[in-house]
């Protein structure tokens, strides 16, 4: 291991308290090799670090939950493969680590899209759970994929909606949610399939289709995808 990676472990040891690692576990995230660092903590090591990627690997190997949020962080997107993002995938023990690796890295890669659609179809919880935070970052504004890309998504979201799974029930709320979120039609779409999920023989299905209506169904969503909708004519 470099200097520069044992320096940013031990800056890491240095900012984590047990209060913090009571705190985090809590929320459900793994604490096993916590250093018990708060997220705004981390910020000035990405910033110093951004783009180093040879480091961002480095960081990630050493298996701690902190260095590979860090890692998540400065790795470029631009050097990540197909079997890099297999082989942290795989590694995902804990939601936190999950959501912000999809989230700040994959997402930024040309390879989100096939990826989301591959990992929301294997069995594993964080390969799965990976696959639908996907769906949801890649559903934000930002995004440049068409209407018709979602189409394979809602597939996928009607499928496995009777996984009971807590963390994978939640990303695939998330991701409907967010899906339904992105203009008028797509709404439209997925409050059909948040109304048929409710009709399902399935726990985790109903509350899933409960969970994305309770944010689709809000008026003020509707009445700024409708604006959208006519501004765009």
């Amino acid at each position: 291991m470099t200097e520069d990676a044992k320096k940013i472990i031990s800056v890491l040891k240095s900012l984590g308290t047990r209060d913090n690692i009571k705190g985090m576990a809590r929320y459900g995230i793994n604490t096993d090799r916590a250093f018990g660092v708060k997220m705004g903590d981390i910020q000035p090591l990405i910033r110093e670090h951004r783009r180093r990627h040879d480091l961002a690997l480095e960081l990630w190997v050493s298996g701690y939950r902190e260095a590979r949020l860090v890692a998540a962080q400065i790795a470029d997107p631009k050097k990540v493969t197909p079997a890099l993002m297999d082989s942290w995938v795989h590694d995902f023990d804990s939601w936190d680590v999950c959501d912000t690796t999809t989230g700040k890295l994959f997402k930024r890669t040309p390879y989100a899209y096939s990826k989301a659609l591959e990992w929301a179809d294997a069995d594993r919880l964080f390969t799965k759970r990976a696959g639908f935070a996907l769906m949801a970052y890649l559903s934000l504004k930002s995004s440049q994929l068409t209407d018709e890309q979602y189409g394979p998504f809602m597939d996928l979201i009607k499928k496995y909606a009777s996984d009971d799974r807590n963390l994978v029930k939640k990303a695939i709320s998330w991701a409907l949610r967010q899906i339904g979120k992105r203009n008028a039609h797509l709404h439209a779409e997925a409050v059909q399939l948040s109304q048929g999920l409710l009709e399902f023989n399935n726990k985790a299905a109903k509350w899933i289709g409960r969970d994305a209506l309770k944010e689709l169904d809000k008026p003020e969503l509707k009445s700024r995808l409708t604006a959208k909708g006519a501004g765009n004519d």
